[in-house]
């Protein structure tokens, strides 16, 4: 039997690092159907103040995922989901990702900063050459 995975990542502020993410990756931010939102609250299996009100619409505050596709029904499609956590982070990630983009790296790098990720290193090894990169919360990843 195989199982699906998805990366879970502990966040200050998981809506934006959603946005950040969706938008860095080109992938979407998943969205609650806000009438299934209402209804569990209304149902009292959910309080208004576990709701709130981000981009428009009526979402569970505190976390949000990202994956590449719309289609809720493909259960192995990869996955992101980031979920708000009282402490900060308290050092450097045993886990990581890496942003195999297909790009100059040089150009992705700074299309990256730009928008609040920040340079740690750079590297390589025979042929392969990456970017060590921090996201606005100051998760570790990679550019390649």
């Amino acid at each position: 039997m195989s199982y699906f995975i998805q990366t879970t990542i502990d966040s200050a502020d998981a809506l934006t690092q959603a946005d950040w993410w969706a938008e860095t990756l080109g992938w979407r931010v998943e969205t609650p159907d806000e009438d299934f939102v209402r209804s569990m609250v209304e149902q009292g299996r959910a309080t208004e103040d576990q709701t709130v009100r981000h981009q428009g619409r009526l979402v569970w505050r505190g976390a949000a995922a990202i994956s590449p596709t719309d289609q809720a029904d493909v259960p192995d499609r990869p996955r992101m989901l980031f979920q708000d956590v009282p402490e900060p982070k308290a050092g450097k990630n045993r886990v990581h990702w890496d942003v195999r983009t297909g790009e100059d790296i040089d150009e992705v790098r700074a299309r990256l900063e730009s928008r609040g990720a920040a340079y740690v290193a750079s590297h390589s090894q025979g042929p392969f050459s990456w970017h060590v990169m921090t996201d606005p919360e100051g998760n570790e990843f990679c550019v390649s």
